[in-house]
């Protein structure tokens, strides 16, 4: 078992353990951070914004940069291909409260590969580095980069993008433990990620289908200092605080199907609460499918959620299969 500490430092921005919420497009939103940290993360990363987004002075996005006085610690993730609007993002993220700023150096999404941005960086290794220390230049907060093992299976990149990383200033550099060309499919590559591992001379947070408390033991032997967390949080925030005491050596029983929907109710009012009920209600019709399964009626759950005439026909849904299931 790694023997590293049992909390995570990134920088001077110290962690109270070692799992961290994955950034997540139209998911990671504030209130969902909110509950990840109520539920056991140590850190929550903000869904990505893009640099050119904020150059341009793009207000959607600068909604995204509003964060809560209580969502710390906070990473803001940042997107662009051009040094100079990735500077003027990360002054942007630390303006706006964040206590670390991310590149996304790994999306594979082609809408991001073709603006240059993401996994794109991986491909030039003069851009990667330039983006890098571009945000390095611009802030005093921890810069910390998001990338793919490789682009494609076994081209050993990942060893070489994290010594650029560190070069150009990382505090730390996560790691999806899989290649770009594989999108989210396919086991983790832990061999891939054990090489990064071993060059590394910052923290990695390994990141890619993790599920369990045996996942995350298997990335932190691995060589990782921390665990990233992604779809498996969404519909579970609790998953936080059930891997971090099956980390601990502690029994803990796993969230019963009433607590999850307990947990979407709760969402929905928060969501409500930050963008209005319309707006809230329409965000969350993304994340429901990831809420509602398991369970008798659950599909029949997500249909009447899902087409429901308004925000109030879709809560009292929620709070009917709620009372049956309690």
């Amino acid at each position: 078992m790694n023997s590293q500490p049992e909390f995570l430092s990134i920088g001077g921005v110290r962690c109270a353990n070692r799992l961290v919420l994955a950034p997540m497009a139209g998911l990671t939103d504030s209130p969902f951070r909110l509950l990840c940290l109520e539920s056991g993360a140590g850190l929550v990363c903000c869904e990505m914004v893009s640099a050119q987004a904020v150059k341009y002075g793009n207000r959607k996005t600068e909604a995204m940069l509003v964060l809560d006085q209580r969502e710390h610690p906070v990473s803001v993730q940042i997107f662009g291909g051009e040094p100079q609007a990735v500077e003027l993002a990360a002054r942007a993220a630390r303006d706006a409260g964040a206590d670390i700023v991310d590149i996304n150096a790994g999306c594979p999404v082609r809408k991001i590969l073709k603006s240059g941005s993401g996994a794109a960086l991986m491909r030039d290794e003069s851009v990667f580095a330039a983006v890098v220390s571009a945000a390095v230049k611009a802030v005093s907060l921890p810069v910390t980069v998001k990338f793919r093992t490789g682009l494609r299976s076994g081209d050993g990149l990942g060893p070489r993008l994290a010594a650029i990383a560190q070069d150009s200033g990382a505090a730390a550099i996560a790691v999806h433990a899989r290649p770009a060309e594989n999108m989210h499919s396919g086991p983790p590559d832990l061999k891939a990620l054990e090489a990064v591992c071993r060059v590394a001379r910052v923290p990695v947070i390994g990141n890619g289908g993790v599920a369990c408390a045996e996942d995350a033991r298997r990335f932190l032997e691995a060589g990782c200092s921390g665990v990233m967390i992604g779809r498996a949080a969404v519909g579970n925030p609790l998953i936080f605080g059930e891997i971090n005491a099956a980390l601990a050596g502690k029994a803990r029983r796993a969230c019963s199907q009433g607590e999850r929907v307990a947990l979407f109710l709760r969402l929905f009012d928060m969501n409500a609460k930050r963008y209005g009920a319309e707006t809230g209600f329409s965000r969350l019709k993304k994340a429901a499918g990831y809420w509602l399964k398991g369970f008798a009626g659950a599909s029949g759950l997500r249909a009447d959620f899902a087409q429901a005439k308004d925000p109030a026909a879709a809560r009292n849904a929620l709070s009917a299969a709620l009372g049956q299931l309690h």
